[in-house]
């Protein structure tokens, strides 16, 4: 089948090299001369875990292709996916410009029938508004569908390859034919392909981030219960994710969640929700919960050393919003860093992924270590903001010996807590009691 994918982030470009890989002729469009370019030569602009190869292996065997050619890709494409940003505007809704502009583009250049496809994250109606918006370019019948993504930052083309359920939205039996086909492909061991009506697959995505930050910001809120009376928060977890009707999955607490999805899709429902006049209590919770949790080792770190944090120096372990991604969206480091320098701090940070990312954030207002180890030299203490899989069983023997003082402040809850006060340090983690036997560190 040929297909064109336009727009070529994260998004766009998991799908298509995805696509590209099960035999189909994918076309990815991009209006970034610089960003296709370095495409065609195999250079992938964001960090996720098989990607590159996947991108490499299929433009080597012509299945894959990236142009700036928007009129050509869709002259040649049976189906067309829209994949560009729906950044949220000052209003907390999506910002639908560009897909109303790829659309309006869409409708001037078609040749015959075609089927197209919303892949970007929209607000229910969005899917009406794009065939209307096509519709008023061209006399050539379209079909419009809804089939948002479900991937997970750091296992995206696992998810595409072999998704757990792909959903789709339609209004027309061939748009449903060419969808089921599109994805035989990926559903051969049985998972499921669910067709809808085109709102109410909109809708399931926003449903779906939502409940999964709803669950997090939940846990959050029962940490800072357990904090209260000594309870440890990783056996409430396991205590009610063992439930079958609840499940283990998004129970972690921590410092909060970050990205390109959560922050963004909660805000653009509840502006929905509120303009639909449907009661939108639940979800403006969760949003301020989250908040609130960004700024919760921040705060320690206050409380513990003053709001005069001049001459004190802070060791970092993460950028990203979470590990395998180079992805610093939203990312709950930013809120502790920023607040550190404010104050006077000084920060040097470490992460195997988003440092360069965090420089076009941050440039040089913070130092970088291209060595995990290297940032503690002298710091006043460690924070840790990402559990990437090389901070989980660190020599912690040398990590005290590093710090001027051993103090952690874990945000993700990656030690047990008897072990640290046991190896002399002052431990500092979400929802857990800080157990006795630690140092007495005068701050």
């Amino acid at each position: 089948m040929n297909v064109a994918v336009v727009g070529t982030g994260y998004v766009g470009l998991v799908a298509g090299a995805c696509l590209s890989e099960t035999g189909n002729h994918v076309t990815c469009v991009d209006i970034d001369e610089e960003k296709v370019r370095k495409l065609r030569e195999g250079i992938v602009p964001i960090y996720e875990p098989g990607l590159e190869p996947l991108v490499e292996r299929n433009l080597e065997e012509g299945r894959l292709r990236f142009t700036t050619d928007l009129p050509e890709a869709v002259e040649e494409a049976d189906v067309i996916f829209i994949a560009v940003g729906t950044p949220p505007d000052e209003d907390g809704s999506a910002d639908l410009q560009h897909v109303l502009a790829v659309a309006e583009s869409i409708g001037r250049s078609m040749n015959d029938e075609k089927v197209v496809i919303t892949k970007s994250t929209v607000p229910v109606g969005t899917a009406r508004r794009v065939r209307e918006t096509i519709e008023a370019q061209t006399d050539h019948p379209v079909h419009v569908c809804s089939n948002p993504e479900f991937l997970k930052e750091g296992a995206a083309v696992d998810d595409f390859m072999k998704p757990d359920r792909v959903v789709v939205g339609v209004d027309h039996p061939e748009a449903e034919r060419v969808l089921r086909e599109l994805y035989a492909p990926f559903l051969r061991t049985g998972n499921s392909i669910l067709v809808m009506d085109v709102p109410a697959a909109e809708i399931t995505k926003y449903a779906a981030n939502a409940m999964l930050a709803t669950r997090i910001s939940f846990m959050n809120a029962i940490a800072h219960l357990c904090e209260r009376t000594g309870a440890d928060v990783d056996a409430v977890r396991a205590g009610i994710g063992s439930d079958g009707r609840i499940g283990p999955s998004f129970l972690f607490p921590g410092a909060g969640y970050g990205g390109s999805c959560f922050p963004k899709d909660v805000k653009a429902l509840v502006r929905t929700m509120n303009d639909l006049g449907a009661p939108a209590a639940i979800l403006e919770a969760v949003e301020a919960v989250n908040e609130a949790q960004k700024r919760v080792l921040l705060e320690r770190i206050v409380a513990r050393f003053g709001e005069d944090l001049s001459g004190r120096t802070f060791a970092v372990w993460g950028l990203s919003f979470k590990p395998n991604t180079d992805d610093m969206r939203e990312a709950p480091s930013l809120v502790t860093i920023e607040g550190l320098l404010e104050r006077g701090g000084r920060v040097v940070a470490h992460d195997p992924e988003a440092m360069h990312e965090a420089q076009r954030v941050l440039g040089d207002r913070i130092e970088y270590r291209e060595k995990d180890y290297d940032v503690l030299a002298d710091a006043d203490a460690l924070v840790i903001h990402t559990e990437w899989l090389q901070y989980r069983r660190p020599d912690l023997g040398r990590i005290r010996d590093a710090l001027r003082t051993p103090i952690v402040f874990d945000g993700r809850n990656l030690y047990d807590p008897a072990r640290m006060a046991s190896a002399g340090f002052e431990y500092v983690s979400i929802g857990r009691p800080q157990p006795a036997g630690g140092p007495e560190i005068d701050a």
